[in-house]
């Protein structure tokens, strides 16, 4: 069975496209066939897997033209991981949709029936509640929101939580909130703590893993590679390496995975 998971969280620079490619690149490396569909219209996680969508299908294809998935997808330089790529081409989308009917499906509509040779697919939403996200809460099974370590990322948690309620209840009643991921912890300050445990007693679903701070992490998109590949024995590796096991437990599947 195949588990769609948004990442989704309206503030921008949180660690979510970080945590598409890394979380992707760490199921990949478990054995599973990941597939990221970026429906951001930054593209930054096409370009952060060393990739560019200049030529062919991308999935402004898939929300407004008749593509396929398998039309859009293309491999990447990494075993079992995938890729639907985005283009600026997809911020025309949102005005493009607005006046179509079932708006909120268009997404669903061009994936569903097609995703079985995955395990997982994850959605890399664009730093808004708009109809890109919209689309991707429709379409997922699951949630997991990054949240940075600085109290400024606290303020749109309740925004957020209402969105995905009011999703839930109108477009996906099947909706998860698999749960929220700490992310640029810093351990040196007592402020990335104070943000965790505010956190983690309003959300008892926070993961255990903490992805901490790290110039490697923000390097290794630049050079077009998750951090397990640019930085094998970084923090953040190990850090992505269990949140991966987080995701597979929840799901219950762990079987098979190599240590």
């Amino acid at each position: 069975m195949t588990i769609v998971i948004a990442l989704a969280n309206q503030k921008g620079g949180v660690g979510k496209t970080t945590t598409a490619i890394n979380l992707g690149a760490a199921l990949a490396e478990l054995g599973r066939r990941v597939l990221i569909i970026d429906i951001d219209p930054q593209a930054n996680a096409t370009s952060g897997l060393g990739l560019r969508a200049t030529e062919g299908h991308s999935t402004y294809d898939l929300l407004i033209g008749d593509s396929r998935l398998a039309d859009v997808v293309v491999p990447t330089a990494f075993e079992h991981l995938f890729l639907a790529p985005s283009t600026s081409d997809l911020a025309a989308a949102e005005v493009e949709m607005a006046s179509m009917m079932a708006r909120e499906f268009r997404l669903k509509r061009a994936i569903e029936n097609q995703m079985e040779s995955y395990d997982f697919v994850l959605f890399d939403c664009p730093p808004s509640l708009g109809l890109l996200t919209v689309n991707g809460l429709t379409a997922a099974d699951e949630v997991i929101v990054p949240v940075q370590c600085e109290y400024l990322a606290l303020e749109g948690l309740g925004q957020l939580k209402n969105t995905l309620e009011l999703v839930r209840r109108n477009l996906n009643r099947d909706l998860r909130l698999r749960g929220l991921l700490l992310t640029m912890y810093d351990r040196r300050t007592n402020l990335s703590e104070q943000v965790a445990q505010e956190v983690r007693s309003h959300f008892a679903n926070t993961f255990r893993a903490v992805v901490p701070r790290s110039v490697r992490v923000s390097e290794a998109p630049s050079h077009g590679l998750p951090i397990s590949v640019y930085d094998p024995g970084s923090p953040a590796t190990a850090a992505y390496k269990a949140l991966a096991r987080e995701v597979l437990k929840g799901v219950g599947a762990m079987t098979e995975v190599s240590s």
